[in-house]
């Protein structure tokens, strides 16, 4: 009744040995969209961040936002609460959240040398053997940034599974065959013990989760559970640790199933970075576009300093590339620029992306200008030199139009 875990590179007969153990053992597959999925709508959080947290490269927003730590504290709150099934087969980049601790979770990983698997993708997609190497070296790169986030090692670091096998060495059947022999041992039975280890894993993702949805940094934090009892340890210096460790106190010990916590400064604690603790109520993703680089990049200083996360770009071509990939809350928009000018940008933009609020500041623009961009839907029309507090008020407004139409 053990798990079976399956991690695996790109044109490995991963698929076949999915099929292949699922059928054997008699259990069900599940993968990393059907945790999406479970994840996505008992958290609110769109299906989207959770993809981009786990295949994409970080958002330039998330030194402010923390976007990607609660999207994988929320995952793996959804991997504690599947391994309550004994019986199953998880395929995917999911298979990393399981803690190695867990003694009736099999970790297998499936990999091959990069030439044969350029051989066998080829012949599956009809691609020359270099365009297949390109895809190759695509999709490892991702598995690469999701392990070094979760483990800091390489992919298949054979210190991550029980078993790596090399598919350019084994046939799918023989691989099928050790996976289901080393399943069945009676090593891999669920105990009382292992059964309590999932528990206490369920629980310290409870917590984690807790703690990300009010802001706090897992990166900076390590959660452990045992029995009840709830250990944090605080891996950045703080100014007023008391009072953080209070915080965390009082949060944790709002989750059902916690009996004590006890917070103390973690091997961490002492290096150079600043502990700092996100702010859901002031905007994050504030994206500023102007060709003026150095009254923008200035802009963008002093918004910092008043706890408003925002990039900067200098175009309207990068704009909507930066729109569509980082999916920004606000921008911040010139109308005067080389190329695609700012009327323009601002239609596509309630085109394409109409949750967005995009606020026109401009030196260039005029009475008509006004009436065609808050035609179009801008949520203000601000001329410059304008007041830094007077800004950060008006975003702060459209932020607060966003959250409330999310609810």
């Amino acid at each position: 009744m053990s798990v079976v875990n399956l991690f695996s590179g790109v044109f490995c007969f991963a698929e076949e040995v999915m099929h292949g153990v699922s059928s054997r053992l008699g259990y069900p597959v599940l993968r990393d969209e059907d945790l999406i999925s479970q994840v996505s709508e008992s958290s609110g959080l769109k299906a989207g961040a959770l993809r981009r947290a786990m295949y994409g490269k970080p958002s330039i927003f998330n030194q402010f936002s923390n976007d990607r730590e609660r999207a994988v504290s929320r995952l793996k709150l959804g991997m504690a609460e599947l391994l309550g099934q004994e019986k199953l087969v998880y395929f995917g980049y999911g298979s990393l959240l399981v803690p190695r601790t867990i003694a009736h979770v099999l970790d297998v990983c499936l990999i091959a040398e990069a030439k044969g698997r350029a051989v066998r993708g080829a012949r599956e997609l009809g691609l020359s053997e270099k365009d297949a190497l390109v895809r190759i070296h695509r999709e490892d790169e991702a598995a690469l940034r999701w392990v070094q986030y979760l483990h800091g090692c390489e992919a298949w670091d054979p210190t991550l599974y029980d078993m790596r096998i090399g598919m350019d060495l084994v046939g799918e059947e023989e691989a099928v065959n050790q996976i289901c022999e080393n399943a069945s041992s009676a090593i891999l039975e669920p105990s009382d013990a292992s059964r309590q280890t999932v528990r206490d894993f369920l629980l310290a993702s409870q917590v984690e989760a807790t703690l990300t949805d009010k802001g706090h940094n897992s990166r900076d934090l390590e959660v452990i559970a045992q029995d009840g009892k709830i250990s944090i340890a605080i891996n950045k210096k703080v100014m007023m640790l008391g009072r953080l460790s209070e915080e965390l106190e009082e949060l944790a010990g709002t989750v059902p199933g916690v009996s004590s916590v006890q917070v103390a400064p973690g091997p961490a604690y002492y290096q150079a970075d600043i502990y700092r603790q996100a702010d859901f109520k002031l905007p994050s993703k504030v994206l500023l576009v102007d060709d003026e680089r150095e009254f923008v990049e200035t802009l963008s200083e002093r918004l910092m300093l008043r706890e408003i996360g925002s990039a900067v770009v200098y175009d309207g071509s990068e704009a909507l590339r930066m729109a569509a990939e980082e999916e920004p809350d606000v921008i911040v928009l010139d109308l005067k620029m080389p190329g695609i000018d700012g009327v323009e940008v601002l239609k596509r933009l309630k085109t394409d992306h109409p949750e967005m609020e995009v606020i026109i500041l401009t030196g260039h623009g005029s009475a008509r200008d006004r009436e065609v961009c808050l035609q179009l839907g801008a949520f203000a029309y601000l001329e410059k030199p304008v007041d830094i507090d007077q800004l950060s008020q008006v975003m702060q407004q459209a932020y607060d139009k966003i959250r409330s139409s999310r609810g």
